[in-house]
């Protein structure tokens, strides 16, 4: 663009802004730029009630996205809105530390109209499986379902449908799928002689596809995957919380997982789906319930299947009635497919480089998917964006598509650095998560059963059933120590066994879209 007078430059930032909102409660992102010039008065901001109709968080590496996402997730918790940030390469724990004031953030204070005041956030720090700093979380086998460990193993349509199958032939038999070794145990047992028989009429397992499954099972245990799949089994419900008024904001390690980040991905797929079983519809509301930060989404959809792009379409579209915003983070918006990019109403685009044949078709995707603006040449202005500046266009409180802004951001308020292992396990012991998921339990499940079954003897003849006993002495049972039984019964142990029990009643577990139990 020319020189232009102050005055003129004024104006189309102005004109900018406008199309933001500029009434209500709304996260600020930053101030427009207009030739190279910044107006604090011209704000870019997203309107909280637009927040569950999604966004996209992109941009290459050293660009300022890490920041971006620190700033989002803390002017949610101020507005008690809680989040789920993965934190894949710890850089994130300085959330829960007041930031350091200098020169850097006064200046980008004056150029955004900020009044940075250093905040400290409420931060819950989880890993997945067996991390010594953070609470560790875990899913059973069960919960998880066949079409997501289908992902997680990378097998192909037909190894899915016979891993579908052996969940199926679980469900019915009651066998709690809890670990590696149970589903180990049960496809075992389903290629033995006596299970290809109890299987006539529904199909069978192959031995060479389950020599496949069986390789990639101890793939995944030699990756960390045998220290997430367990029990105590985590509760989604736990991320919706406050503190004093704040928002909890969950970080999300990858800790020992770092060999299988698409384990990750995916485990960040199995909550979303458990979210949107779980809560109920919420119909139009002034701020979402939960904000869900994807990152590293180009995992979760490399190399997946139609089927599963479908499902991941599907789940984005439904959970926005549910109250729950999803913003997925990667290194290009071509990451994300069209099905669901088109879904993602706000975009904050970091800058992109273009330095193969590659990444200017790339580039040339990312300005088809922005409002042709009037004021940018956008293909230039998104390889000349400088650290911590964006190309962003949100959606209005009307629902429609806002001006493309040249955007400066707000610096964090909190610290801009990690706070060291020591401070994240000193912080996870203390937390109130702790005692609950901190021990890995191992119950009777599907190994033990078909175990025992195997070394049991030939039945006897039948006995007669011993009597019940009688009713005043069962009552007297009932009424001793009931505060013992509601402490065992508040157990999640407890809790999770009773859910996994249903179908040992008769009734075949109801899973969800994902194949994953319903509670």
């Amino acid at each position: 663009m020319g020189d232009n007078t102050s005055a003129a430059q004024e104006k189309p930032a102005q004109q900018i802004a406008a199309g933001y909102a500029t009434e209500g409660i709304a996260l600020e992102l930053g101030t427009v730029l207009v030739d190279g010039e910044v107006d604090p008065t011209a704000k870019v901001r997203i309107p909280f009630a637009t927040l569950n109709r999604h966004g996209l968080v992109a941009g290459a590496t050293g660009t300022g996205k890490t920041k971006t996402l620190q700033g989002l997730a803390e002017q949610l918790s101020n507005a008690g809105v809680p989040v789920l940030l993965a934190d894949v390469k710890g850089d994130l724990s300085g959330l829960s530390r007041p930031g350091e004031d200098g020169p850097r953030i006064r200046s980008r204070a004056q150029d955004t109209g900020d009044d940075w005041t250093p905040t400290g956030f409420p931060v819950e720090f989880l890993s997945l499986g067996g991390s010594s700093s953070a609470v560790p979380i875990r899913a059973t086998l069960t919960q998880f379902g066949p079409i997501l460990l289908s992902k997680v193993l990378d097998l192909n349509d037909t190894q899915e449908s016979t891993l579908g199958l052996i969940f199926h032939w679980a469900d019915q038999q009651g066998l709690p799928l809890l670990d590696t070794k149970d589903l180990r145990a049960v496809i075992q047992h389903l290629t033995s002689d006596e299970g290809k028989a109890e299987l006539k009429g529904i199909g069978g397992v192959s031995p060479a596809t389950a020599g496949v499954i069986l390789r990639a099972l101890v793939n995944l245990e030699a990756q960390g995957g045998e220290d997430f799949f367990g029990e105590p089994e985590f509760e989604p419900a736990d991320l919706i919380r406050q503190v004093d008024g704040k928002g909890v904001i969950t970080l999300l390690e990858l800790a020992d997982q770092a060999a299988n980040p698409k384990l990750f991905s995916t485990f960040l797929m199995w909550l979303l789906a458990e979210l949107y079983e779980d809560l109920p519809e919420a119909g139009d509301l002034d701020k979402p319930k939960l904000v869900f930060f994807f990152d590293e989404a180009h995992l979760l959809f490399t190399d997946a299947s139609k089927a599963f792009l479908s499902r991941i379409e599907q789940t984005v579209k439904l959970v926005r009635s549910k109250g729950v915003g999803v913003f997925f983070c990667t290194q290009l918006p071509t990451d994300v497919p069209n099905a669901v990019l088109s879904q993602l109403g706000a975009r904050i685009q970091h800058a992109l480089r273009a330095f193969t044949p590659e990444d200017q078709k790339a580039l040339s995707k990312t300005v088809k998917t922005y409002p042709i603006s009037k004021v940018y040449d956008l293909e230039e202005a998104l390889t000349s964006l400088g650290t911590g500046e964006a190309i962003v266009t949100v959606l209005s409180e009307r629902g429609a598509p806002t001006p493309v802004a040249w955007a400066r951001m707000r610096a964090p308020r909190s610290l801009m650095a990690a706070i060291g292992e020591p401070a994240v396990t000193e912080a996870a012991k203390g937390s109130v998560l702790f005692p609950k998921y901190g021990q890995t339990v191992d119950r009777e499940s599907a190994y033990e059963k078909l175990t025992a079954k195997m070394a049991e003897p030939a039945p006897p003849a039948a006995a007669e059933a011993p009597a019940p006993a009688p009713e005043p002495e069962r009552r007297r049972a009932e009424k001793e120590e009931p505060g013992m039984i509601a402490e065992v019964l508040g157990s999640p142990v407890v809790k999770s066994f009773l859910r996994s029990a249903a179908s040992s009643l008769g009734r075949e577990i109801t899973r969800g879209l994902f194949g994953t139990r319903r509670r």
